[in-house]
């Protein structure tokens, strides 16, 4: 008797792993990079936990963003958020609030006291990190995960650098600073405030590794003409004066800086100053920024909120002269084309009480002095090497200190580097970089099996203070944001290929995992075109 053409077809195809020669292409799964992954300057898993919220999994959540970023909380805050810029649910209906929800979730940890999983077993080996910011203290904690014992040195009387004394507390709160530093020195970190290295050279014969992290708190200066006492201060010198008085002495701040105040540059920190001079009490505050407002390298939403709050920003001037209460501003021509600036020969005199400078900052380089190898760029920055280290063995560095964007993300995720870095140099080992991954487009996403949805929405307070405008999110509110997420690239068990399957090639173990039978597939696609999350790739088929 014949055997059925079926099995005579599965016992020959079998042999040669496709179905026959008319198959050009397969399917195989595939685990895309999401887009929102891809852009984050701390490498958080950000899809991992945004699954592990949908199923109102909130600690598990926390524990796996505590896996590339320390301070959920403050960066729910102070991120600006690059992942929603690139996530793919922008481009249908709006893009997952993940800042929000990372805040949120951020904040369950604090009011839960939600603590770190213990360290590894000690190492004996011993590591000095310099600066207590937002590097210095990401480094220490994932320093302290290997096992390491770290000691911090900061040179302030708080820890916390530019997340204390760079950014003001209606953004960031200090109990949500002090709370989750307070989580990072408990997994075991000596921390000495109030203690400055004079010179680095000194402290290498104790440790068996250095990581400078010391920011960049020295305020730039500007050769500008003031002929008589003028009302001058910088912005970072304001915040550490406010910070320090724990904003007691608010109302001799305010008095000082007067009613009518210009803020002089056009980054984050002169928004900030700006915004904090409302606080102290201005009634009339202006921005003067040298191009257009379109080139301002402030965050878009901190310029919009402080527009909204009444602030003015005058593009396209200078400031030439400062006289006593009078201001001389040339005003510029900007060449877009070339991004030149040229003055165009008219000006104008503005009364001001004050004038804050927010015009950048520089690496404090004496600490440096004396230390064969580590070299200082003509822009103020140390040279670093691809594993983070400097041009002296065993001394690392991150963060505002080395070249790179500005950003308490971006120093965090030096941090982590640096420790890993650290970590590989203290044993002897070479780092082997992350094979890099496809990430999954927009056009990799099967929209038609979403429904549109408003994003959610911060809800912000209107009153002009120093409490913190915006609210975290009950959990109801978390966990209906989350499931907007499109789970880009990454299978979320939706079984569209199983049932779509014409050829039941598709098969499902009891756990759930899917694999293929490329005895029975014929490479028709479809289980391609229909997954939701474009975690199906077509491939061409090999002989």
């Amino acid at each position: 008797m014949n055997k059925p053409f079926a099995t005579v077809l599965d016992s020959a195809t079998s042999l040669q792993n496709k179905t026959g020669s008319w198959r050009n292409v397969k399917p195989e799964y595939v685990n895309r990079l999401p887009p929102c992954n891809a852009t984050c300057p701390a490498g958080e898993n950000i899809q991992q936990w945004l699954s592990l919220v949908q199923e109102e999994k909130f600690l598990e959540a926390w524990n796996v963003i505590m896996q590339n970023n320390p301070f959920p909380a403050t960066m729910g805050r102070a991120c600006y958020h690059t992942c929603e810029k690139t996530c793919n649910r922008g481009k249908f209906d709006g893009a997952v609030n993940i800042n929000l929800l990372e805040r949120s979730i951020g904040d369950l940890a604090i009011i839960n006291d939600w603590q770190i999983d213990a360290a590894a077993a000690p190492t004996g080996k011993k590591i000095l990190i310099i600066g207590a910011g937002p590097s210095g203290l990401s480094a220490a904690y994932f320093l302290r995960k290997y096992g390491h014992e770290v000691t911090i040195y900061e040179r302030h009387i708080k820890p916390g650098g530019m997340m204390r004394y760079g950014i003001p507390s209606y953004r960031l709160p200090r109990w949500v600073v002090d709370a989750e530093i307070r989580r990072i020195i408990n997994c075991g970190i000596k921390l000495s405030c109030n203690k400055h290295v004079a010179n680095i050279k000194d402290e290498m014969r104790n440790f068996d590794a250095i990581y400078i992290a010391t920011g960049a708190p020295i305020p730039a200066k500007i050769d500008i003409e003031t002929n008589r006492k003028t009302n001058i201060l910088d912005a970072i010198d304001l915040f550490k004066k406010i910070e320090d008085h724990h904003l007691a002495n608010t109302a001799a701040l305010g008095e000082m800086l007067g009613k009518i105040v210009l803020v002089y540059g056009g980054g984050n920190t002169a928004i900030d100053a700006a915004r904090t001079a409302l606080r102290l009490g201005a009634e009339n505050v202006k921005i003067i920024y040298r191009r257009t407002l379109e080139k301002m390298p402030a965050h878009d939403s901190e310029i919009q909120e402080a527009l909204q709050e009444g602030i003015e920003i005058l593009c396209l001037r200078c400031i030439s002269m400062i006289d006593g209460n009078k201001v001389l501003l040339d005003k510029m021509n900007y060449d877009a084309e070339n991004n030149t600036l040229s003055k165009n020969g008219e000006n104008e005199i503005i009364i001001a009480d004050s004038v804050i400078f927010a015009v950048g900052q520089y690496i404090d380089t004496g600490p440096l002095a004396n230390v064969d190898g580590l070299v200082v760029t003509e822009k103020g920055s140390l040279e670093v090497d691809k594993n983070m280290m400097t041009g002296t063995r065993g001394i690392f560095a991150g963060g505002d200190v080395i070249p790179g964007k500005k950003t308490i993300t971006d120093a965090i995720g030096h941090g982590k580097k640096s420790a890993q870095c650290i970590n590989a140099y203290l044993q002897g080992i070479e780092i082997t970089p992350n094979a890099k991954t496809e990430v999954a487009n927009f056009k990799k996403i099967n929209t038609s099996y979403f429904k549109t949805s408003d994003p959610l929405k911060i809800k912000k307070f209107d009153a002009i203070s120093f409490e913190e405008k915006n609210i975290s999110l009950p959990n109801e509110k978390i966990i209906s944001e989350s499931r907007r997420c499109f789970s880009c690239g990454n299978c979320f068990h939706c079984d569209n290929c199983y049932g779509f399957c014409p050829d039941n090639a598709i098969r499902k173990s009891p756990d759930g995992t899917l694999t293929i039978n490329y005895d029975y597939c014929k490479g028709c696609g479809i289980c391609s075109n229909e997954c939701p999350c474009g975690a199906i790739k077509m491939v061409a088929q090999l002989d």
